[in-house]
Order: structure tokens, then C-alpha cells, then sequence
């Protein structure tokens, strides 16, 4: 894709790379600084995502002397945790809390489900060790006895591990402790990453931060390992030292991404969100629900004037991890998502994939189970023939043998299969968006669906239908648009204290010494305070910004009777954490749409093919995005095909391309 730009340059200009890898393809972007955009799609690499990433920078054929910054969207830490496949982890804690880790909160995975086990903890508990030493809100209770230390490191070095976690008690007020441990293994085990909870996590509850501080040591050897590897390759093809997108919203650099992983288990998600908030808002809609529908799963976050809203109480693969991260809400209904029939006859979607190898039975690599895509072939929304990123070509006959396979087991055709298949993924993904929204306290017939990703298009109006959204929002690089995200990123630090009402130091103290240790970590860096509050005796906060308590105050009661239905004005108000946000704000593309052309209608309509929808066959308009242009108008039911994407119009829905290159549908009355 290229979107010109009326002003002329004599100088090559200046790009900014973004590359996505996803779990079936990989993603690139490129975006200049007058505006124009080039993208690519190349098959995602699982073994090594870095050959993918380079991969898809070759396929682009951009100069790499033009790339001043390179933005990188991973799903390594992600499919460490979910896969298992981290470090061999130890935990080092205070004695008598070598347990925290396996006992939790004591909730059950699945309230009525008797026989559903919580996942296995990160650590075994023969590589868990204790240290005889003990702090308290006020300090030292027992100093740190060294025949203790020294008796844990020789156990730990022992032990042959890859990563160590140091986690002891008020840790996070009170670090002399936490160093000194640290000191002492780094010294012993050269070379081997050590993560400190008051470092990862300075907050109070022990076994959130516990959670969390395991989970950065568990993830480092896989995501350095990683980024070495890619940086070895973005240096022999003459790319700069890539920028990782954190889990938060905005890049940081590898060296940060190295030493603390757990900041980026959301990387991919994350980029989809500051993408798609940033169209949304140069199409005028600064409240969206973005919908990523990609090859292996679908992310879902609110976005509110125009910011995309983030939650500190994630929960990754069974594991909590209360860092800052996108409130995305992910379910395994992506294209390449496996159709079968359980014991009980019904008919289920996911969560095992095709991925990327073999992939759906309709890329003809071998694949012979049947997925959404090969679905959405035999419906007619996808077109026979069509090509993907690379070299992979759409094949009808194989959907449909794939399709008849699973319809004999359901007593069905495959058309009516196929149906099904897509209702099933339907309802899976409006469950995910009412999670956040409903959930949330916002009401989805206020929000415009933005909908993005590979496969997002065919499924945006029927999920808008469901929701009672008005309004779907499909921008023209829909289908790298976590890649565009990525190119347009902030680089971010997230800087948090506990306050706890302290009474050592006023509010504005504390926030003031925040910022400074803010201020010199990323200079020159615009900074936001935010803080955690809950009413006295509560027990979980609420995140909210301000510069004043009576700032913070007042929009902590509207978050609460938006989230919770009720707010409490009489009631004390306690301070819990303090949270700056230190960013570089970086170059936003000028998109602009070319306006409608004389030749032609204008609207890109080239042909006419059956479409089968819930309501029966209908004959859709098909349009070729690539000859649309700004104006150019579409009426359901209709199919338009972006370049690496698609968009079923149903009927009752019509639209138009605007300014920025957004078609922006709407349902009618």
C-alpha cells in the first residue's frame, strides 16, 4: 500500500519500521516522513521468529540506510509462559514464605468445576530456597543471617539453573535485604540473570509481586536469547538495534526488554491497540473497541478518548502479573482455529490452531483439519485463489474436503458446517468483547468496532450486530495494523512507589521524586502521574490520573461508578501506589486517501460472487480496495478486498472511505 503525500521532498526520506509477528504471519511496515505507507505479509517462522522478521524486511525491498528507528512486536515471552518453555527458575524467599508461589490466593480455577486444577506454579518446589531474615513495615525484624545466605547460594549454584527470583518479605519498602541476596548470587553464578521483585515489582502483596518477579527471571533466557539472535541479524542487514513494544503501550529498548521480560508478555497485542486508537482518532472516533482477528487467536481493549486503558491485574497462562499492561482480552478464535466435534456432539472452535505449519487445510501445506478461514472460503466471503502473505495461495476444493470431513461427523453438508463453524468463532469473540466493555462499565453502543487483522473485516458487522455497535471502522492497513502500530510507538518507561498514605512524605513529594528518577532515566521524556486508590478498607485499587490528591480523588469516584455501579463521595479515600509515565513521543504518519478519480465509478466494484450468510445466499458486490479511493461508497452486502485483508459488508450496513483511508461503516436504522 501507498498512501502519497502532497509534499515534494529531494531528500530520501526517513523511515520508521515496524514488524509484527503473529502466530501465522509476520507483519511489515514501513512509514515515511511525508506520510507514505508500505506494507508486506510474509508466513510467521516458529522455530525463530527473528528469520520471519528479516524475512519480511527483504520482501519489503526498502534501503535500510533510510530506517531511523525499527519497532518490533514479539510473541516469545507470551509463548514461553503459555507453552512452558522458559528458564529452569529458582526462588529465593524469606523462610517461612517458600509457598506463597504454589499457595496463591487459595481461589479455585473454575468455581463449580471440582476436577479444574490451577496451572502448575514456574518454580518447583525443590528450586524454591529460603534465607533466614525478616522485614517489617518499619525495617529490619531479623537481620539477614550470612550461614544462611551462604547455604542458599550454594544450594542455588547446585542446582544448575538458568534464571534466580528474589522475593523477600517487604522487599518492595525495604531492599537492603533483596541487594545483598542478589549481590551474593550474582557474584556466584556470573552470567546467570537474577530478577529482584523490589526492581520488577516495587508494590506491596506478597504473592503478586512473588508472581510476577518468577515470572521476569523465567522469561529472560528466552526472550535474550531471542533478542540477541535478532539483533545479529537486523546488524549484518544494516537495520538499527530494534525497539521492543512493551505490554504497556509504548517501546523500549532491547537491553530493557532483556533484563525484564515480563513487560512484554503483550507485545504484539499492544502494537494492534496503538494503531488502531490512532486511525480511530484521525477518522474522528476517540472511543473504539478494537478487534484483532489474526491466524491463531482475536485481542480485544477498549480504547477511551483516544487512549488506550490499561489494568495492572493480568493474568497470562495462569500466571499473575501485575505490571502495567493494554486491558487486552484474548481467545483462541483466530482464522487458523481448529473446528471439531467433542464427545458430546457439539460443535467447538479452537483453542488448538493451525498456525502457521501446516496451516488451514486451504493453504495446501498439508493441513487436513478444518479452521475459520477454510470456513469463510466455502461461505464465499474469502475468494478461491486468493493469495496470502508469501506464497500462499487460498484453495477452495481442499476447505471443502476439509469442511465435509467434520459436517459427516455433525450430519450436516459442508456449507451448513461451515456455517456453524463461523457462529461458533462469532460468539467466542462477542463473549471476549463484552469482557471489556460490559465488564468494564462501558456501554459498547457508545464505542465504534475497529476492526483489523488478516481476518477481522469478515466477522467486524455480524460482532457489531450482537454488541449494538452503529459504527465498524476498517482502516486501509488493516491487515499489517499492528505493524503500523508499532512504527508510530512511543518510546515509554512506567515508573511506580508504593505511598500507602505514607506519612513520611506529603503526595507531592513523592510524586515529585518519582519523576525525577523518571526525569533521568529517559530525559527529555513528557511525564503523566497516575495513581492506584481504593476506599479505606477495600481490598483491590483502581488506577487514575491526576496531579492533585483532589485530582486524583474525584476521578477515582467516577472510575469506581463506572466500573462498579456505585460510588461512596463520604468515604476515605486511600493512596496506594504512586505510577508515573515518562514518553518520547515519535512521528505520526499524515495518512492521507487520494480523493475519487474520473475513470471508473470510483468504487472499485469488480465482479459479483454468492455469499452465504445466517439469513441465506446473497449476491454480494465485490470491490478491490485498491481502486477505491477517498469518497468512494459501499453497500452490503458487498465484499472488499484489501490487500492483506478481507471485509464482509452485510446487508444493512453501507460505508464510505474517508480522508485518512478508514471505510467507515454504518448499520441502518
Amino acid at each position: 500500500m501507498d498512501v502519497p503525500s502532497p509534499r515534494a521532498t529531494h531528500v530520501a526520506p526517513r523511515l520508521r519500521l515496524g514488524v509484527d509477528v503473529g502466530g501465522t504471519f509476520t507483519d511489515v511496515v514501513t512509514v515515511d516522513d511525508v506520510g507514505r505507507v508500505a506494507i508486506t505479509k510474509v508466513p510467521s517462522t516458529p522455530r525463530d521468529q527473528s528469520e520471519g522478521v528479516l524475512a519480511g524486511w527483504e520482501a519489503l525491498g526498502a534501503d535500510a540506510a533510510q530506517v531511523a528507528v525499527f519497532a518490533h512486536g514479539t510473541t516469545v515471552a507470551t509463548n514461553a509462559l503459555l507453552e512452558r518453555r522458559g528458564g529452569r527458575t529458582a526462588l529465593v524467599t524469606t523462610e517461612g514464605f517458600r509457598d506463597v508461589i504454589e499457595i496463591g490466593r487459595q481461589n479455585r480455577a473454575s468455581l463449580y468445576d471440582l476436577a479444574r486444577h490451577r496451572p502448575e506454579p514456574l518454580v518447583p518446589r525443590d528450586l524454591r530456597f529460603v534465607v533466614r531474615e525478616r522485614m517489617g513495615p518499619a525495617g529490619v525484624v531479623t537481620p539477614l543471617e550470612p550461614a544462611s545466605l551462604a547455604a542458599v547460594v550454594a544450594a542455588v549454584a547446585a542446582a544448575g539453573v538458568d534464571a534466580v527470583a528474589v522475593c523477600l518479605l517487604f522487599g518492595f519498602r525495604h531492599t537492603e535485604h533483596e541487594r545483598a541476596v542478589g549481590d551474593a548470587l550474582r557474584a556466584a553464578l556470573p552470567g546467570t540473570p537474577v530478577s529482584l521483585s523490589h526492581e520488577v515489582l516495587p508494590e506491596f502483596r506478597e504473592y503478586e509481586r512473588a508472581s510476577t518477579t518468577v515470572a521476569d527471571a523465567y522469561l529472560r533466557p528466552a526472550l535474550a536469547g531471542y533478542l540477541r539472535r535478532l539483533e545479529s541479524r537486523c546488524e549484518g542487514a544494516g537495520l538499527p538495534e530494534p525497539l521492543v513494544m512493551q505490554s504497556s503501550g509504548g517501546v523500549a529498548d532491547a537491553s530493557t526488554a532483556a533484563k525484564h521480560p515480563a513487560r512484554f508478555v503483550l507485545s504484539g497485542p499492544a502494537g494492534g491497540v496503538v494503531g488502531a486508537s490512532h486511525v480511530a482518532g484521525l477518522s474522528g472516533f476517540p472511543d473504539v473497541l478494537t478487534f484483532d482477528m489474526g491466524g491463531t487467536s482475536t485481542d480485544v481493549a477498549p480504547v477511551v478518548a483516544g487512549r488506550a486503558q490499561l489494568t495492572t491485574e493480568s493474568v497470562v497462562a495462569g500466571v499473575p502479573l501485575r505490571l502495567p499492561m493494554v486491558d487486552v482480552h484474548t481467545v483462541s478464535a483466530g482464522g487458523g482455529s481448529i473446528a471439531w466435534v467433542d464427545s458430546g456432539g457439539a460443535l467447538r472452535v479452537g483453542p488448538r490452531s493451525a498456525g502457521a505449519e501446516p496451516g488451514p487445510a486451504a493453504y495446501g501445506r498439508g493441513g487436513e483439519e478444518p479452521t475459520v478461514t477454510d470456513a469463510n472460503l466455502v461461505l464465499g466471503a474469502l475468494r478461491d485463489g486468493e493469495r496470502l502473505g508469501g506464497d500462499v495461495v487460498l484453495r477452495r476444493d481442499l476447505a471443502e474436503r476439509a469442511l465435509a470431513r467434520l459436517a459427516e461427523r455433525l450430519g450436516l453438508d459442508a456449507r451448513a458446517a461451515a456455517l456453524g463453524v463461523v457462529r461458533v468463532a462469532d460468539t467466542e469473540m462477542v463473549r471476549a468483547l463484552r469482557v471489556i466493555s460490559v465488564e468494564r462499565g462501558l456501554d459498547p453502543r457508545d464505542f465504534a468496532l475497529a476492526a483489523f487483522g488478516g481476518a477481522g473485516g469478515l466477522h467486524a458487522c455480524s460482532l457489531a450486530e450482537d454488541l449494538g455497535c452503529r459504527t465498524v471502522l476498517v482502516p486501509r492497513a488493516a491487515g499489517v495494523l499492528s505493524a503500523l502500530g508499532l512504527a508510530i510507538s512511543d518510546v515509554r518507561h512506567d515508573h511506580v512507589r508504593p505511598f500507602l498514605d505514607d506519612p513520611r512524605s506529603s503526595l507531592e513529594q513523592a510524586f515529585r521524586e518519582l519523576e525525577r528518577t523518571a526525569e533521568a532515566a529517559l530525559p527529555g521524556a513528557s511525564l503523566r502521574r497516575h495513581a492506584d486508590l481504593r476506599y479505606a478498607g477495600q481490598s483491590f485499587e483502581l488506577t487514575v490520573s491526576g496531579r492533585t490528591r483532589e485530582e486524583l480523588e474525584l476521578a477515582f469516584h467516577a472510575a469506581h461508578h463506572r466500573r462498579y455501579g456505585h460510588r461512596i463521595d463520604d468515604e476515605p479515600v486511600q493512596v496506594v501506589n504512586l505510577r508515573v509515565v515518562a514518553e518520547q513521543t515519535g512521528s505520526k504518519p499524515d495518512l492521507r486517501e487520494p480523493e475519487v478519480v474520473a475513470e471508473g465509478d470510483g468504487f472499485g466494484a469488480v465482479g459479483r460472487r454468492a455469499v452465504l450468510l445466517d439469513g441465506g445466499a446473497v449476491d454480494a458486490t465485490v470491490h478491490d480496495r485498491g481502486r477505491m479511493a477517498c469518497g468512494s461508497r459501499v453497500a452490503g452486502p458487498a465484499v472488499v478486498e484489501f490487500p492483506e485483508a478481507t471485509c464482509l459488508v452485510r446487508p444493512g450496513w453501507s460505508g464510505v472511505v474517508d480522508a485518512v483511508g478508514t471505510l467507515v461503516l454504518e448499520r441502518e436504522p
